[in-house]
């Protein structure tokens, strides 16, 4: 049975650690929103590192290509998608600001539908109020804000590919690595490839039910898909409204809208939950409760692109707690269990009362 002394000291060792550790997050976290303009693009570059890396490593070790060689080949590769999607963009916003006037004239038609129903059930709602707010919509403004993000896309996606291409060249062999760095390779490779591909599938099932449908900007709405499924339990929530005001404003009548969400809706739930944890299973070692809270936090400090790396990042901070003694407990809690015991600090024997 341990002395109160002891339990004492050891009381007072959690509480310094845990303080210690509290400060020290603090710290970093002051840190990371400070370096987000840097340090955005370079974990969006190890991203696109993790993904391509392999198909490096196969075009080195099958085709026996050199280094550079394959490196200029993933590149090609990776800058031809960046282009393409930055072409479908722009293409999609020319598109969508040549007929911005038709949609705000449908848009009115269906807000006063709106506005006409809920006043005759008794809110105090005037049509015309609203019409004249929506007239005065900031549509050129919208249009230019959403170019000028399309160019500071553009403008990251030139420094991402500089960072991916020193990550390529100075990438060593898994078998040179520490145990640490490569069970957090293993588990992050694993979780983007799966994500990757689940999200290309959910995406392209998406622009298939659109396209059926008729549904204007169908192939924006399935990048944005692919894109936002990256984002755990909200993303595919997102992904599932963007088409409804799209879809409001096109068709004459609610239908088709309702198809379009069901369908999507399936889609989401099929792949998002049947699929997805069947291929994953517990690679992350992440609880629910972790996920969502690391997405609120994340999002705090780098915004959307903080919300796509939330679940691999907190998943790399659990792998580095559970390697000390002393922080392990804050792993187990991470991963969902609650610790057997607390931080355990060790008396020395020479410095006991």
């Amino acid at each position: 049975m341990q002395s109160p002394r002891k339990l004492l000291f050891e009381e007072r060792a959690s509480l310094v650690t845990v303080s210690v550790v509290s400060i020290a997050a603090f710290c970093i976290a002051a840190a990371l929103a400070y370096t987000r303009a840097v340090l955005v693009p370079f974990v969006l570059a190890m991203l696109i590192f993790y993904l391509v890396a392999p198909v490096s490593d196969v075009l080195e070790s099958k085709i026996r290509f050199p280094r550079w060689l394959s490196t200029l080949v993933v590149m090609l590769l990776v800058a031809t998608g960046i282009f393409f999607v930055a072409l479908l963009f722009l293409t999609s916003l020319r598109t969508f600001a040549a007929s911005a006037g038709l949609y705000k004239g449908k848009l009115a038609e269906v807000v006063v539908l709106g506005a006409s129903w809920l006043r005759d059930r008794g809110l105090p709602l005037n049509p015309d109020e609203v019409l004249v707010s929506l007239e005065i919509m900031p549509m050129q403004d919208l249009m230019q804000a959403t170019a000028t993000g399309a160019l500071t896309l553009i403008t990251n996606g030139t420094l991402v590919t500089i960072f991916v291409i020193f990550l390529l060249l100075g990438r060593r062999k898994s078998a040179n690595k520490s145990a640490v760095f490569r069970q957090i390779d293993h588990n992050i490779r694993r979780y983007l490839i799966i994500k990757f591909l689940v999200s290309a599938l959910t995406g392209f099932l998406t622009w298939v039910i659109l396209t059926s449908f008729g549904l204007e900007l169908a192939l924006v709405f399935a990048v944005l898909t692919f894109v936002l499924n990256f984002i755990p339990s909200i993303g595919s929530i997102i992904a599932t409204i963007l088409p409804i005001p799209i879809a409001l404003v096109q068709f004459e009548t609610m239908g088709p809208v309702i198809a379009i969400v069901l369908l999507c809706t399936t889609v989401q739930m099929v792949v998002g939950n049947g699929l997805d944890p069947l291929l994953m299973g517990h690679n992350l070692d992440l609880s629910p409760v972790t996920i969502v809270a690391a997405l609120v936090f994340w999002g705090l400090l780098w915004g959307i692109v903080g919300m796509l790396l939330a679940a691999p990042l907190t998943a790399i901070l659990r792998i580095v707690l559970g390697q000390f003694e002393t922080t392990r407990p804050m792993g187990e809690l991470l991963a969902g269990r609650l610790p057997t015991a607390g931080f355990t600090t060790e008396m020395p024997a020479a410095n006991a009362p």
